[in-house]
């Protein structure tokens, strides 16, 4: 029998490696800018073009390389980070696998220029699919400058499933964002299709997150510090108020290091207990220094997966330290016990001041089950002085009520007082029986009478289906009723946002938004939807947007943005929870979901009613 194992050629192997390290064009720019930071550099200019699906370009002023080196940093696990296994374990650079040149080179045309400050001439290098196509020396500036085109052309399938330039870009700038948070002292630069998206100076951190992420939220942040035996934690988080649902940005940063954690962010949330709703979180940047043998970043070639020794440490300093922020910004006034001008208050003096202890009276011949009450004792008193309680077909307040289903044997209507607590009839319905009957329950659910039995309706998850439709046929027809603000607010996003906020514009106008673009990722609003009233203007849009700029991260296809929009709109407008409603109220929300094309769901997934059979309400009460 043959041998039938064989080693397989550098280029397929090139191109497996670039499966795990090489996802997208936002990996393309990781790699390239990591390497950029490792080679010292103190301005870094990227350009993408169409998303990065036509042209992505680094330029760096770093120490560059000679032209042997150019030629071999294209080659498989060739790094000038480690040499030896140990190394591992004392990284300080952002690359050492020696993978992500070779994998680029492998699914993209690669031009490469570069020269170091000692050279007086620099290196072109061309490649195509891990081939070289050329080198020669060449006048440039010292640094490197990387320019990858048409990124996976020679994988037809990869590129194919390549999500919308909207998506693409706003991972562009998710990647970006976390490098650039990482140096404050290095000025970086990106570009769309020769559009200016960000320019960010050498500063301090805090300017940094202003110049990303807005002034407005730098206010709203905390700093924490703290330096232990196992770690230093460093940075800010966001003040309670500012917590959301969607969209918060959170950040862990180990040894300048992006990472995932999981862990860790339970830590921060736990912080938050009691001062957040269920499911807020807010926004924090967080940087932990630690040794680097206490932590092992080769689990993943993305290497944002990281392992710590000391975590259940770790966790427990970060908590204390996060509340220690907190509870600093919480801080209670101290108790004023300046007394001068005020009143002379007398001390209680028990050999004078003797209290006698209250006597209670009662009759022992009463008897509540005998008799009949009086009419002069409506008002609920009884000829003794005691307190009856209120007869059992009669309201407590003396009103009566019309005759409802479910009534006492006379036609009489129970009281309010004889439902359960958390089961009370709308008041229309024990006024008048001109409309269909409909009952609330804890606020939530509506309750009505159907042939089969009784129907049970989550009352926000029906609205969320009616204005969900409504918004859809608002989008497709291109016609909203606006409601005007008294004053323009003012809307201002991170870039990563900004990349959704331009693309959503025109189906925000058609959905009665009145939106204007003011330049540098800041709008004005000066109108919002009609039946939006009431509402938060500006916590409106940004919800929209965070959500809109969620499922996108999640892969959202492009043409789902208007579903998205709708639906997220629908959720920030319906019925709370807890919102007492009318009679007229409840019917016209059963008569609108009826109207619905689907009354058993909402556009999520969720389920909208139940009902409960008659048969099984006859078994409850045999």
């Amino acid at each position: 029998m043959s041998d039938i194992i064989q080693l397989l050629p550098d280029s397929v192997a090139n191109q497996i490696a670039a499966g795990e390290v090489i996802q997208r064009p936002a990996s393309v720019i990781k790699e390239l800018v990591e390497n950029a930071v490792d080679a010292g550099a103190r301005n870094i200019r990227v350009l993408v073009v169409d998303a990065g699906r036509t042209s992505i370009q680094v330029i760096d002023d770093g120490c560059g390389m000679s032209e042997t080196d150019a030629r071999l940093a294209f080659e498989r696990h060739a790094t000038s980070k480690i040499r030896q296994a140990d190394d591992l374990f004392s990284l300080h650079t952002m690359g050492f696998r020696g993978e992500a040149l070779p994998s680029i080179a492998a699914v993209a045309q690669v031009e490469l220029t570069t020269r170091m400050a000692t050279d007086e001439l620099g290196t072109r290098l061309s490649l195509q699919g891990t081939r070289v196509m050329g080198q020669e020396p060449v006048a440039c500036p010292v640094g490197s400058n990387f320019k990858v085109e048409n990124l996976f052309f020679n994988v037809p399938a990869r590129r194919k499933f390549l999500k919308s330039n909207t998506t693409e870009l706003n991972n562009i700038v998710a990647a970006f964002e976390r490098i650039v948070l990482v140096y404050p002292g290095i000025s970086f630069t990106l570009y769309s299709n020769g559009q200016e998206l960000l320019v960010l100076r050498a500063g301090s951190l805090r300017q940094r997150i202003s110049d990303v992420f807005g002034h407005k939220l730098s206010q709203e942040l905390l700093p924490v510090e703290v330096d232990t035996a196992l770690c230093r934690i460093s940075g800010f988080v966001g003040k309670p108020e500012i917590a959301h649902k969607k969209g918060s940005h959170t950040y862990f940063f180990v040894n300048g290091r992006y990472m995932k954690h999981p862990y860790f962010h339970r830590a921060v949330v736990s912080a938050y207990d009691r001062l957040l709703p269920e499911g807020m979180v807010a926004p924090y940047f967080i940087y932990f220094d630690v040794e680097p043998a206490d932590i092992d970043v080769n689990i993943h070639p993305t290497k944002t997966e990281i392992k710590f020794e000391n975590e259940q440490g770790i966790y427990q300093i970060l908590t204390a330290t996060v509340k220690d922020a907190l509870g600093r910004f919480c801080e209670v006034p101290a108790i004023d016990f300046d007394t001068e001008g005020r009143p002379d208050i007398p001390v209680f003096d028990p050999r004078r001041d003797a209290v006698q202890m209250p006597h209670v009276s009662y009759n022992p011949a009463y008897n509540p089950f005998g008799g009949t009450t009086s009419p002069s004792l409506a008002n609920g008193s009884t000829g003794n002085g005691q307190l009856a309680p209120a007869s059992a077909g009669i309201p407590a307040d003396g009103l009566t009520a019309a005759p409802i289903s479910g009534g006492s044997a006379d036609g009489t209507t129970p009281p309010d007082d004889l439902f359960p607590e958390t089961f009370v009839p709308a008041a229309s319905n024990i006024l008048t029986d001109k409309s269909p009957q409909h009952y609330q329950y804890k606020g939530r659910y509506v309750m009505t009478a159907v042939k089969s039995g009784l129907m049970v309706i989550d009352q926000q998850r029906a609205d969320i289906r009616i204005r969900y439709e409504r918004y859809m046929n608002q989008l497709s027809r291109k016609s909203a009723a606006t409601q005007r603000l008294l004053f323009p607010e003012m809307l201002q996003f991170s870039p990563s946002d900004d990349v959704v906020m331009q693309r959503m514009m025109p189906a925000l106008a058609n959905m009665g938004f009145d939106i204007s673009s003011l330049g540098g990722a800041t709008y004005a609003l000066a109108g919002i939807p009609a039946d939006a009233e009431g509402t938060d203007p500006l916590a409106l849009v940004r919800n929209i947007v965070a959500d809109a700029a969620f499922g996108i991260g999640n892969a959202q296809p492009a043409d789902d943005l208007r579903s998205a929009m709708a639906l997220s709109m629908a959720r920030h407008t319906a019925i709370e929870q807890g919102q007492v409603l009318g009679n007229d109220d409840m019917e016209r929300l059963v008569n609108e979901l009826f109207a619905c094309s689907n009354v058993n769901y909402t556009p999520d997934g969720q389920t909208i009613l139940a009902i409960l059979p008659q048969t099984d309400i006859e078994k409850l009460l045999p």
